[in-house]
């Protein structure tokens, strides 16, 4: 059994700011810093360092190659990205203030280039009961997610970032939902503000998709996982976080990652709490992921 991640591969330009720049207002930084990046690339690399076999999927342009030796370095299978030459790769412009906040303006390039002849050569390597990890920054998502489900293939879902396109995408075909509760009140149409969050978000999911299973993300109140038959809430590793731009992705890998190795829910979604706790502690997205020994041995 192995994963296939299908996803973005960005250029991450990191500006260190003392705060977010303001409609009409002229900053300068106080440093600028180059990272690998992509909600894709950093989930095939917390996979991969979750110790599960890993391939990737995705696009980039000719200024994107040092992307894939990262990917490689981390013990990913890259032979299913795409180098194209007519298209710069993705990129992200990223704020990252003092308080270790981010946020994150994003240049699709490449990863709106995935053509459907691209996704039926990736899927001929993967059979029923593989898992297919997907995010929200690349181009033909519903054609992906049937061909996905046709194979037999277990979907991961992580909604990010967030709009319409979600909303017609096959998600009944989705087998595990990752996300925050933002997302999940979108996907159901309600609002989050007044009371209807966290295990009620959670289950309203699973009653609009029977058979799902989905992971709620609540920022410091924790996280929770919820299914038809039980409940498990997970508390967060309070650190001292410095950079919080791969915290989600670290927990998304870690977490399926877990479950491909045989671990218990509880237990996986404790190891990716671990492992989203020392990201957040460390500069830059892809960089900050721990690998598994790291994990396995953390304590505060």
């Amino acid at each position: 059994m192995k994963v296939l991640c299908f996803g973005s591969l960005n250029i991450d330009y990191r500006y260190k700011v003392d705060h977010f720049v303001q409609k009409g207002e002229t900053m300068s930084s106080l440093g600028l810093q180059v990272f690998t990046g992509g909600k894709g690339l950093n989930q095939s690399i917390a996979l991969a360092k979750a110790g599960v076999e890993t391939w990737h999927a995705g696009a980039i342009g000719e200024d994107g190659k040092f992307l894939v030796d990262e990917m490689e370095a981390a013990g990913v299978n890259t032979s299913c990205v795409a180098v194209l030459s007519d298209v710069r790769s993705g990129n992200a412009i990223i704020q990252n203030d003092k308080e270790g906040d981010n946020c994150i303006l994003l240049y699709g390039g490449a990863n709106q280039a995935i053509t459907e002849a691209q996704v039926d050569e990736v899927m001929s390597h993967f059979e029923s009961g593989d898992f297919l990890v997907l995010q929200n920054e690349i181009n033909n998502l519903p054609y992906i997610m049937e061909k996905a489900h046709a194979i037999g293939m277990k979907i991961v879902l992580n909604p990010s970032p967030m709009n319409e396109k979600i909303l017609e995408l096959p998600l009944q075909y989705v087998t595990y939902f990752m996300l925050n509760e933002v997302e999940a009140g979108q996907i159901l149409g309600v609002d989050t503000k007044n009371g209807f969050e966290g295990e009620k978000l959670a289950k309203a999911l699973i009653e609009k998709f029977p058979g799902s299973s989905i992971v709620l993300t609540m920022g410091s109140a924790g996280s929770i996982y919820v299914d038809e038959n039980q409940v498990v809430p997970q508390s967060v590793y309070r650190v001292k976080a410095v950079d919080t731009t791969a915290a989600g992705d670290t927990f998304t890998g870690f977490f399926i990652g877990g479950l491909l190795r045989g671990l218990e829910v509880k237990d996986a979604m404790d190891q990716a709490s671990r492992a989203s706790a020392i990201a957040v502690t460390r500069q830059g997205a892809a960089p900050s992921i721990p690998v598994l020994a790291e994990v396995e041995k953390f304590e505060l």
